[in-house]
């Protein structure tokens, strides 16, 4: 009975409730697991089948993209010649160094071995280092260019001892005629930041050093000279290094341009200028080709290509010729008395003139209670149309151009090629201004006076033109055609065709009028021009003095007696201007001198125009039958060749040799 009562010892239960219930569960987790893992794979795949299929193409040409690189090649810029084939502006070899930072480590140390074996300027070096800031360290850097061959054979010498010093041979400008040409052709030079913005999108301005032109024809003809770029396909490392070239397509140069300036005749003209401030322009009348455009003084431009040093460029500024100035198409003077044949067409042209009549000259115009001057004191006396060109009497074009007035002179001006900005491949083209009533209303606010149409009679006051205009105007009143000047007459191998130009509309008569005056300008007794006239017949030369007052003279001054200019400092000196055409019988070419503060241009202006035309007209040895007999004797003894020196034969000793 005691075994049926007692409790036998507890056991544990076994769990297999719970076991039951666990089951579900863990299945239900491995499920999820499973499932988001079969997401994963999809979305994988998805993607897979997206980066592979649909957009493989895309990744495929960014990946040979930062394999294969594109490297532009600089092409060789266009040469400009002369009329007869004489290079003006060429390239030559530019012999240079670069470094390349990965390859020569420190490069202040790299520097100063370089230095050591050849001064590098203290600029190229601070230059260098700008750009090694700047650049990649496997992207080559000039360090020195333009180095003479001693230089550059001594660095290839040294080269061993210069890790990742390069010497390497490129191309450069090169002016030959250095400043004879400098404000015609303008010169090259770096590109800035400027010269990016203006074409944002010419990838040749990317490339280090590219040069490209900053003034006159190497400026207005970048386009053509230019040329177009090669390039290089290249595989490169992750690094970004070169590893081979792929291929190349060469750049092709830019197109070649003839002038029709005269090579020689430039030179003549700008020795011929010497020291002044001056400029000479000549023209061929049937053309319109320009044979000179000088201006003195000019600057030697290959300062500019290998960049110019800061002494030089002050001295440049502070010059008060103007070296940096191309007066012959920028300079704007008053034309003075060269002007008065426009007066005169104008007149006649108009019918307030016959040639016959006649106008007294006292000395001066009476104007109210002013009294506009003759250049003449004491007057001319009775002028005709003829007399008074010959004369320059200023009382009969006052006359004139009361009675036909600054409207009607304008048009004619105009008509002669003033006023208007010659299409031409120069920067700096000025218009000068042939001014009018309306003109006068709109920029000074005020009426025109009868005092300014009598200073616009002579060529002063508000009138304003350029030595080229000048010699447009020549060359239209001997041809009586509307002649306009030309530069260039060939690209690469194409000539630029020439037109016969058409006439200007004025009567005969009167043109051959107002020629017959400018011939006796130079040749007659009375001319103002007689001392420079040419003496041989077949170059008979016509033409016009001028003088240009750049001061006020006042009543004051008049009554004790006019200061003459070579009293006055320089810049108070009025300007001497000439403009002529030869020869008369069959005119060929027209010439206008402008010398900027020379006093009087039959003193100053007309010999240089003289000589300029005898060489355009006979060449570099005109015969001496051309020049005023006084002039002869000298000119045959500067062509005589002095005579060889003879040899001194060595000294011979007598006694015992001395030890140096």
């Amino acid at each position: 009975m005691m075994r049926l009562f007692s409790r036998s010892p507890a056991r544990p239960s076994a769990p297999r409730k719970r076991a039951r219930q666990d089951g579900p569960s863990v299945s239900r987790r491995v499920f999820a697991l499973l499932g988001l893992q079969a997401l994963a794979a999809g979305a994988l795949a998805l993607r897979l089948r997206q980066l592979q299929i649909e957009e493989g193409e895309l990744y495929r040409t960014m990946a040979e993209e930062n394999r294969i690189n594109i490297r532009l090649l600089p092409p060789a810029r266009g040469e400009i010649f002369d009329r007869a084939g004489r290079p003006l502006a060429v390239n030559r070899q530019n012999l240079r160094v670069v470094m390349v930072r990965e390859q020569a480590g420190d490069v202040e140390a790299a520097l100063d071995r370089l230095d050591r074996v050849t001064p590098i300027p203290e600029a190229d070096r601070r230059h260098a280092l700008r750009e090694f800031s700047q650049k990649a360290p496997f992207v080559p850097v000039t360090v020195a260019e333009h180095l003479d061959w001693e230089r550059f054979a001594t660095i290839n010498a040294n080269a061993p001892a210069l890790p990742g010093v390069i010497p390497e041979v490129g191309l450069t400008r090169w002016y030959p005629e250095g400043e004879v040409f400098s404000h015609v052709l303008g010169h090259v030079g770096r590109v800035s930041e400027k010269d990016r913005e203006a074409e944002p999108d010419a990838t040749l301005l990317s490339i280090p050093d590219f040069q490209i032109g900053k003034n006159g024809v190497e400026k207005v003809e970048e386009g053509r000279l230019r040329g177009v770029a090669g390039a290089r396909r290249i595989e490169v490392n992750a690094g970004g290094r070169v590893i081979r070239e792929i291929d190349r397509e060469d750049a092709a140069s830019g197109d070649d341009l003839r002038l029709s300036l005269d090579r020689d005749l430039q030179r003549y003209a700008m020795a011929r200028m010497a020291d002044e401030s001056a400029s000479t322009v000549v023209m061929d009348i049937a053309t319109g080709d320009i044979l000179c455009m000088a201006s003195a003084p000019g600057f030697d431009p290959n300062k500019f290509v290998v960049g110019i040093g800061h002494a030089d460029w002050n001295a440049l500024l502070a010059d008060d010729h103007r070296p940096l100035a191309n007066k012959s198409v920028s300079g704007q003077y008053p034309p003075g008395s060269t002007f008065k044949m426009v007066v005169e067409l104008a007149a006649l042209e108009a019918g307030v003139a016959t040639p016959g009549e006649k106008v007294f000259c006292n000395g001066g115009y009476q104007l109210g209670d002013r009294r506009f001057h003759c250049w003449r004191r004491g007057g001319h006396g009775m002028m005709d149309a003829h007399d008074a060109l010959t004369q320059s009497c200023d009382v009969y074009y006052y006359e004139m151009a009361r009675r036909v007035g600054v409207d009607a002179i304008s048009a004619m001006a105009r008509r002669l090629g003033f006023g208007e900005r010659p299409e031409l491949e120069q920067t700096g083209l000025a218009a000068g201004l042939t001014p009018t009533r309306a003109w006068k209303r709109e920029v000074h606010a005020e009426g025109w006076q009868l005092g300014d149409t009598l200073n616009i009679g002579i060529g002063q006051g508000y009138m304003l033109a350029t030595p080229l205009q000048l010699a447009t105007m020549t060359a239209r009143i001997a041809s009586g055609r509307a002649v306009s000047p030309r530069l260039i007459i060939a690209e690469g191998v194409d000539a630029r065709p020439t037109a016969e130009a058409p006439p200007l509309g004025i009567s005969a008569a009167n043109l051959a009028l107002v020629r017959e005056g400018m011939d006796s300008v130079v040749n007659s007794r009375r001319g103002t021009a007689l001392k420079s006239r040419i003496y041989d017949e077949a170059g008979r030369m016509a033409g016009k003095t001028g003088t240009s007052q750049v001061r006020r003279i006042t009543m004051a001054e008049r009554a004790r007696g006019v200061i003459r200019n070579d009293q006055l400092p320089w810049n108070r000196r009025d300007h001497a201007l000439f403009v002529a055409y030869a020869p008369v019988s069959a005119p060929r070419y027209a010439v206008s001198v402008i010398v900027e503060h020379g006093g009087g241009g039959s003193a100053a202006a007309a010999p240089i125009a003289r000589d300029v035309m005898l060489r355009a007209l006979y060449g570099a040895e005109p015969p001496l039958a051309a020049y005023p007999p006084a002039e002869r004797e000298m000119i045959e003894r500067q062509r005589t060749p002095v005579p060889a020196a003879e040899p001194t034969p060595p000294a011979v000793e007598t006694g015992p040799r001395r030890r140096a």
